[in-house]
């Protein structure tokens, strides 16, 4: 069965280079496939896909579709919001859920349909745990595509009560110099090298602080 699908992200989106691939695995499937950044441009069709998407979509666009899809990662209602990986990176989890739902006035609080995860080992630095995350974000999408309409009768209502995620900012990338590096070594992990790197404060001066591994001998 082919869809008409919209895919809507913020523009400066980390998650984009992705979409754009699975733009084109879509559309060679023959699904018609929309990538916009705004609500203004929602037209409407079968599914809107909201990845990485900072805007929560208005009631009367989600009426323009079947099915209004949010992908997150956390144990929902647990960890609603902003940035949930980076967070539960800072708290030491290793195991991080994905789960796809639908999409509410409310934000990360609809039905989940499909749940999945990501598994880390402690090292992954920016790029390598955003890598696991497309991915998981991507099997729920065309699981979602490849098990419609069944997947509608996994629907499952959050329970328990929510707890949310604050948006992070550039100066949650500050390190404490009095703290050693292996102590902040998950900050250095959540830290993007280019738009929100690390730093740190001494003597009146700011410097900034960039991480990538060195492979090869570890001596």
């Amino acid at each position: 069965m082919a869809y008409k699908i919209t895919i809507i992200t913020d523009q400066s989106s980390w998650l984009l280079p992705y979409i754009q691939d699975v733009k084109a695995q879509w559309q060679l499937l023959g699904h018609e496939v929309i990538l916009c950044h705004a609500n203004m441009d929602l037209a409407g069709g079968d599914f809107c896909f909201c990845l990485s998407c900072s805007d929560l979509i208005t009631q009367e666009k989600r009426k323009l579709y079947r099915n209004t899809l949010v992908v997150h990662e956390s144990d929902l209602p647990r960890g609603r919001g902003w940035a949930p990986v980076a967070w539960q990176i800072l708290a030491g989890q290793k195991m991080i859920p994905v789960v796809l739902l639908e999409a509410e006035d409310t934000v990360d609080s609809g039905v989940i349909y499909l749940k999945d995860s990501i598994t880390l080992i402690g090292a992954e630095l920016n790029s390598e745990w955003r890598e696991l995350q497309a991915q998981a974000t991507f099997r729920l999408c065309n699981q979602w595509l490849s098990e419609y309409p069944s997947v509608l009768d996994l629907a499952v209502q959050q329970t328990g009560e929510p707890t949310y995620f604050a948006k992070r900012l550039p100066k949650d990338s500050e390190l404490d110099v009095n703290i050693s590096l292996a102590d902040q070594f998950d900050l250095l992990r959540v830290v993007d090298n280019v738009r929100y790197p690390a730093f740190f404060n001494h003597a009146g001066k700011r410097y900034k602080l960039t991480i990538e591994r060195v492979e090869g001998d570890d001596d």
